[in-house]
């Protein structure tokens, strides 16, 4: 791992102090077996990743991933959707939270996870790379019982959770009963289709509070919500306080 990488410095430091050493990061995310860590620069590269990512890809060391983006090392959509997915978080800023999708595992075996990335921000707040994590399923599905349809209704979720969404239209989107979707749901996510649309909006809730001075009632209707009320009922019962009291947490902090 390359020293004094500006995207390193930039988590790892605050006003000047060293916070932590990079080399520890990466020693406990090498103890993570069962889930792929990352840290992406701004154009996407990998600077910093944990063994079990080296593995997935069937590689030897550490070194054969830095500097390389995910289509430099998966073939086909394997490579080409996640480094799509950076190149949005990185240019947006806007994370992606657990999104269902196919991981590459060598050799050609692909399988069922979810995938977090998050932007990394500099002082002044500009994007300056990404930090992630992808997990396979707690339960394994294979390929026959996840239709691809599934993981796009999932991600229509994500871009449409302002609009009337419910468990049935995502469920007609993914080809299937709605009884059936909700049995995947519950093995993929281990919540209800509709516990899944709540926490999808009170995430973009609580990252619009945090990062825009957007007035609450706006939130709330940008988020699918009937109104202020409605936001507030569910924001206070997924994350145990108001969203008002969330955004003097953030602005404490």
């Amino acid at each position: 791992m390359k020293k004094n990488n500006p995207v390193l410095s930039g988590i790892l430091s605050g006003q000047g102090a060293l916070l932590v050493e990079a080399r520890l990061i990466e020693q406990v995310v090498d103890l993570m077996h069962d889930t792929a860590f990352f840290i992406k620069d701004a154009a996407g590269r990998y600077v910093l990743v944990n063994r079990s990512l080296v593995d997935w890809h069937g590689l030897q060391d550490k070194a054969q991933m830095l500097g390389r983006r995910p289509c430099d090392v998966c073939p086909g959509d394997y490579g080409r959707i996640p480094t799509e997915q950076d190149e949005q978080v990185l240019r947006t800023g806007r994370p992606i939270i657990e999104r269902l999708e196919l991981f590459w595992r060598r050799p050609n075996v692909p399988v069922w996870g979810l995938t977090s990335k998050l932007p990394i921000r500099d002082a002044g707040g500009s994007v300056t790379g990404l930090i992630g994590i992808s997990k396979e399923l707690t339960a394994p599905l294979s390929r026959e019982e996840v239709a691809p349809e599934v993981a796009q209704a999932l991600q229509y979720l994500e871009r449409s959770f302002d609009r009337p969404v419910s468990p049935s239209s995502l469920a007609r989107k993914a080809g299937m009963s709605a009884a059936r979707f909700a049995r995947i749901i519950k093995r993929i996510r281990g919540i209800s289709p509709m516990q899944l649309i709540t926490q999808t909006r009170i995430t973009a809730g609580t990252r619009m509070l945090r990062e825009t001075g957007t007035g609450i009632a706006e939130i709330a209707l940008e988020c699918g919500f009937a109104d202020h009320s409605a936001f507030t009922r569910a924001f206070r019962a997924v994350t145990g306080m108001s969203p008002s009291e969330c955004r003097r947490q953030s602005q404490a902090g």
